[in-house]
């Protein structure tokens, strides 16, 4: 039998460490026979061993009763036991806590020292009936005559007002005249529970101003001063008389005092408090941010962080003060505390504006940059210092940029930073282009698909950066690294996406687009993801289409060898793709083989013409011809730009799917595929009739009557039926029908009314909404009757050749005087002006009112291309060009020295190029 004591208790504990759990459930048994017993004494020895196996996880409401027995001990030193395992164990469901208001309220009139303990126990166990009850003994208990029962009394209030708030009315009078009391430990308790009531209800307590100010301009007890601060840090918002008031103690704070606590305080509440606007706060900002520089100079690692925490506050209101200490400020991105370079790039991103956006940049990209001189082989004289070094100098740690989460969140920063409002604080274009190409090559993380739509982004909406874009992307092409590192994890693979895409629907700005084409289909990019394969190939297809029309508007027939070898190495390498498992890849390598298929059976076919060109304007043959010839080059090198050049690609506004209208009469709840009915239903008696009499044809075998011929014979005839000759190639022979009752043709144009009213609503059949204007066919020829059959050989050209064709070569280059804009708007559909107020061609032609100041940047661009007449015949170089320096030349807008980006140039003086056009999202109207 152990000794019923706590020391034995915890005796017992640690001498039964190997069955703990059967030592505890024996004690707790023996504690229940304990704590039943009459004797006061072992009763509270009880509730003791009970409080102590409850700080160790073990439940004791079992004995909430006894506790309150003990509670009511007359003896202190067995009352505090009561009170310590109410506090431990009771909480807001405690039942017994209605037994003790009786209890309380008598304690709250014995003795000092029972007071002492029944304010402390009451601040644990307050629920808000007992708030209720208890509320005036304790106000009053406010005016006790012994300082510590007063300073009890008023932490108390603060439990007492969060249960019970009706009573705060009364409680700040009461405060209010504790902030005039002798005693300084009662005044310092009123002010830390005035500190936590504010933040709840600022302006019960803002009459409380007046003596707070008092004690703020004369009191000497720093920590005091500190939590006065924060009062006023919390009501000044909703007092605006207070800045006035308080600005001028506070810069005195700051000027003078030498407590470093006090002075961030300061700061801060100058921050929160709105002491730092308008003119009369100017002053005092140029102070508080000279203060926080210097904390973040400071070796403290505290300092350092409260003061950047404090910068980003100070950044919306006054950005040039804190600009002044950019380089203190970036040298923090690189400090070895986590905490630390998370607060300065927090800074750095509010701190950003248009004038130090590149410099920022270009710092924090700096750290991206591996460190590669360590990977050297160090020299004899590096290898003789190691072994001289002192074994008290610690090893250098490892860089922060080592990190991959780090790296991450620097990459991420860098693209936030320039693309935040729409590329706001950008002003040079190329510049950022690159940055993005060199983002990619040293980021080292998984944040190639955000510099993918970057880069896309910014050629769509900025016209004047697309020829360095493509420059640039023809150099990433280039980089037999990227392509071989693909497959790596961080090697941002995805830019080589927006490299392909940009480069396909700009080629036009190459001299020799066909150059792209080895490139873009090299064997390695079997390694790529299926997505940028599939982009590669439709960027081949782009490409060739603009190469091949350029080719026909200067054609000779020794061209002919270069663009039929060009066509076979296409072929070759987009052949292997067919058999893709992925069905995108699949997809567009079957499109494009088969367009270039076509192409080449022309090349093939084509012979070159000994008569003069139709097409030339200074013929008399062209001027008197009334009927279109046959140009002098393969008609099929215009069969694929105009897939791809109808309509310009513009960005799209951020709202537009939005703003799409409803057209009228569109039931969104109707099928737009009908289900299938049922197909007994949709029989007729005539075709019942017309399946019994074949049934009646046929033999008992289930043949036809005809299967007495041989099977040679038959399928000759069948053959011959069906437009087949000898040799398997396919004529068109119309079939002799039987004459056509008025009946059967109305019930025929019924059907066929039917199924194309099916065809219009089914989203797989792709319909012309635009039939062209053709003379319709008389009513008595069947379309529908006509076979569809196999064409063999070489078809015929689609689509006359227009005969002007000559005169869209390119003319002299010219500049347009216009100013060019970034288009951070974006394109609207058809009949959406409506709905924003706002003309969707204005989105095109000039800026819109809203745009910041600085997004007209005096730079020239070309206007937009005209669309195409007969979707072939129109000039892709025929528009003018923007000026970009060659390679012995100045770029109109210098690319920071930091940043360096090899690109093959091209010098081509006189060549003209022209822009490429998209579809436009057609919205229903």
């Amino acid at each position: 039998m152990w000794e019923r004591t706590l020391q034995d208790l915890i005796r017992g504990l640690r001498a039964n460490k190997a069955d703990e759990s059967k030592f505890i459930a024996k004690a707790i048994e023996e504690i229940r026979q304990e704590i039943k017993s009459d004797d006061m004494v072992l009763k509270s020895g009880a509730v003791l061993k009970l409080t102590y196996l409850d700080m160790m996880g073990y439940d004791m409401s079992w004995a909430s009763f006894h506790v309150v027995e003990v509670m009511s001990s007359p003896k202190l030193h067995l009352k505090s036991v009561g009170y310590l395992g109410a506090i431990q164990s009771f909480d807001q469901d405690t039942d017994v806590l209605m037994l003790t208001t009786n209890l309380l309220k008598k304690d709250l009139t014995s003795s000092p020292a029972d007071i002492a303990l029944t304010l402390n126990g009451i601040s644990h166990i307050l629920t808000p009936d007992l708030a209720r009850d208890l509320s005036p003994e304790l106000i009053k208990m406010l005016t006790h005559s012994r300082p510590a029962i007063r300073k009890r009394a008023v932490l108390a209030l603060y439990k007492l007002v969060k249960r019970y708030p009706e009573v705060s009315t009364q409680v700040v009078s009461r405060l209010k005249d504790k902030l005039e009391d002798p005693d300084a430990g009662v005044i310092a308790a009123t002010v830390n529970v005035l500190c936590e009531l504010t933040l709840h209800n600022p302006k019960d307590y803002l009459a409380l101003a007046p003596p707070l100010f008092h004690l703020m301009t004369t009191s000497s007890n720093n920590w005091m001063l500190i939590k006065i601060i924060k009062l006023f840090g919390t009501l000044s918002p909703y007092e605006p008389r207070l800045v006035k008031k308080l600005q001028p103690p506070i810069t005195e704070l700051i000027s003078t005092t030498p407590a470093i606590s006090l002075l961030y305080e300061c700061v801060h509440t100058c921050i929160i408090g709105g002491m730092l606007e308008g003119s009369s706060g100017d002053a005092l900002a140029r102070t508080c941010v000279s203060k926080l520089a210097a904390f973040i100079q400071d070796s403290d690692q505290n300092l350092k962080y409260i003061a950047l925490l404090a910068m980003v506050k100070i950044v919306p209101t006054h950005p040039h003060l804190v600009a002044q200490y950019q380089d203190t400020i970036l040298a923090s991105v690189n400090d070895q505390d986590i905490s630390i370079r998370m607060r300065a790039l927090d800074l750095i991103s509010a701190m950003v504006d248009e004038t130090n956006l590149q410099n920022i940049v270009q710092q924090v990209l700096s750290h991206l940059v591996t460190d590669t001189s360590s990977s050297n082989v160090p020299s004899a004289a590096e290898s003789l210092a190691q072994h001289t070094i002192p074994p008290t100098v610690k090893p250098s740690l490892p860089s922060p940029s080592a990190s991959p989460a780090y790296r991450l969140t620097l990459s991420q920063r860098i693209l936030q930073m320039c693309s935040q409002n729409t590329y706001e604080n950008v002003t040079n274009f190329e510049w950022y282009l690159s940055v993005l190409v060199d983002l990619a090559h040293v980021a080292n993380v998984d944040v190639g698909v955000q510099i993918r739509d970057q880069m896309v982004d910014v050629v769509g909406r900025v016209k004047v950066a697309r020829r360095y874009a493509v420059k640039l992307m023809f150099a990433l092409l280039s980089d037999d690294a990227m392509l071989r590192n693909a497959q790596d994890e961080g090697s941002c693979s995805e830019v080589l996406w927006a490299a392909a895409f940009i480069c396909g629907e700009y080629c036009s700005e190459l001299t020799d687009p066909q150059k792209l084409l080895p490139l873009i289909l090299q064997p390695g990019i079997s390694n790529l993801s299926p997505d940028i394969i599939a982009v590669y190939i439709q960027a081949a297809t782009k490409i060739f289409g603009f190469y091949a029309a350029e080719v026909a508007q200067r054609w000779i027939d020794d061209d002919l060898h270069e663009v039929k070898a060009v066509v076979q190495m296409v072929i070759e390498r987009v052949g292997p793709f067919v058999n893709s498992s992925h069905i995108e890849v699949q997809e567009r390598a079957a499109n494009t083989l088969q367009l270039f298929n076509f192409i080449l059976a022309d090349l093939n076919t084509y012979r070159p013409r000994s008569t003069g060109n139709p097409f030339d304007e200074s013929s008399s043959s062209y001027a008197n011809s009334d009927v279109i010839s046959e140009p002098r080059f393969p008609k099929s090198l215009f069969i694929i730009q105009p897939l791809f050049s109808s309509y310009e690609l513009n960005p799209v506004a951020q709202h537009a799917q939005e703003s799409v209208p409803i057209p009228e009469g569109l039931d969104l709840d109707a099928w737009i595929v009908p289900p299938p009915a049922d197909p007994l239903s949709l029989s007729e008696p005539g075709e019942k009739k017309a399946k019994k009499k074949i049934k009646k044809e046929k033999g008992k075998d289930g043949v036809s009557g005809s299967g007495n011929k041989g099977k040679k014979k038959q399928r000759e005839e069948n053959g011959k039926q069906h437009g087949y000759n000898g040799n398997g190639l396919v004529t068109l022979i119309p079939l002799e029908s039987e004459t056509e009752t008025e009946e059967q043709r109305t019930e025929r144009e019924r059907r066929r009314a039917e199924r194309l009213e099916r065809q219009r609503d089914d989203p797989y059949y792709i319909m012309d909404k635009k039939p062209s204007k053709t003379v319709s066919p008389p009513h008595d020829v069947d379309l529908d009757s006509i076979p569809v059959v196999k064409l063999e050989g070489m078809p015929a050209f689609l689509g006359p050749v227009d005969s002007r064709l000559p005169s869209l070569r390119s003319t002299p280059f010219q500049y347009s005087p216009e100013p060019f804009y970034i288009d951070r708007v974006g394109e609207m559909p058809t009949g959406a002006a409506a709905l924003t107020n706002s003309s969707p061609s204005s989105h095109h032609s000039t800026p819109t009112p809203g745009s910041r100041p600085g997004s007209i940047i005096s730079r020239t661009a070309s206007p937009a291309p005209a669309r195409l007449s007969s979707g072939l015949t129109a000039s892709i170089s025929s528009f003018p060009q923007y000026e970009v320096a060659d390679e012995d030349g100045q770029p109109a807008t210098p690319t920071p020295e930091p940043v360096k980006v090899q690109s093959k140039k091209k010098k081509a003086p006189g060549t003209v190029t022209g822009k490429k056009k998209r579809p436009k999202a057609v919205a229903a109207s």
